[in-house]
């Protein structure tokens, strides 16, 4: 029987299943205070669409007799959950969790100058073991986050448990390009401009390229999709944005 430790991807590299995390915080811990811009280099500023449709999606109620609670996971900046409040004109209450303390640093001290900083709270957690109780959200999110997860099914089943019947998943993460000709268009821009141009930002190209190498690792739509349904989410489907550069993940506890 083998002892050999169970491994997975940091990029091109293979990594122990164990080390992962913390190379993915030395990553984020490094661009917390720019992780806006680093999202605009990678998406040319497109994901600010991304988010605004993936909001509209959701549909946060305006009003209820109970309160609304949505679980954003690695959302550290709060840039989501400040969406989501605002659609909801101040009545949803959003966790912003993050495994990364920089990152909750960054959002906790932007939450202050929103419209509605009262609704959202900010609590360091790691995906893979929630520290909520069962059937607590009423929706869970995760924006770009969701393949920095060493153990994206573990995360999967951790956002299921937590989530109240008739709860829903939202998951926005960059895929695989799918139309001819942009694919290479987009894949010579991911290899040649974004590392330098992280360099330019922050001072280190290493956390750009590794981002760029880990989009290309995430599974595909088809195969992410029959993951979420593995952790027992129903009615599961994706939309494609701009050329399936990202994705739109969604589906229901029911």
């Amino acid at each position: 029987m083998s002892n050999a430790p169970e491994t997975t991807h940091f990029g091109e590299q293979t990594v122990a299943m164990d080390d992962k995390q913390g190379l993915v915080n030395k990553v984020f811990r490094g661009v917390a205070d720019r992780y806006d811009l680093m999202n605009d280099l990678m998406s040319g500023g497109v994901h600010r669409i991304w988010k605004d449709a993936m909001v509209a999606d959701l549909a946060p109620p305006k009003g209820g007799s109970r309160p609304w609670r949505v679980l954003d996971m690695a959302g550290g900046t709060g840039d989501i959950a400040e969406r989501i409040i605002n659609a909801s004109v101040g009545y949803a209450e959003v966790v912003v969790s993050d495994i990364n303390s920089d990152m909750l640093r960054v959002g906790a001290e932007r939450a202050k100058s929103w419209r509605y900083p009262a609704q959202a709270s900010f609590v360091e957690a790691n995906a893979e073991e929630l520290p909520f109780e069962d059937k607590s959200f009423d929706a869970y999110t995760i924006a770009f986050g969701i393949r920095n997860v060493p153990r994206i099914q573990k995360a999967l089943n951790e956002a299921h448990r937590v989530l109240k019947r008739g709860g829903r998943i939202l998951v926005l993460e960059f895929s695989q390009v799918d139309v001819p000709g942009f694919d290479s268009m987009y894949k010579a821009f991911s290899d040649r401009l974004i590392p330098p141009m992280g360099r330019l930002v922050t001072g280190d190209a290493q956390p750009y390229q590794y981002l760029v190498e880990s989009i290309r690792k995430f599974p595909n739509p088809p195969l992410f999709q029959s993951m979420l349904s593995e952790a027992g989410f129903k009615r599961v489907k994706h939309t494609p944005f701009t050329g399936n550069i990202a994705a739109l993940f969604s589906g229901w506890k029911i």
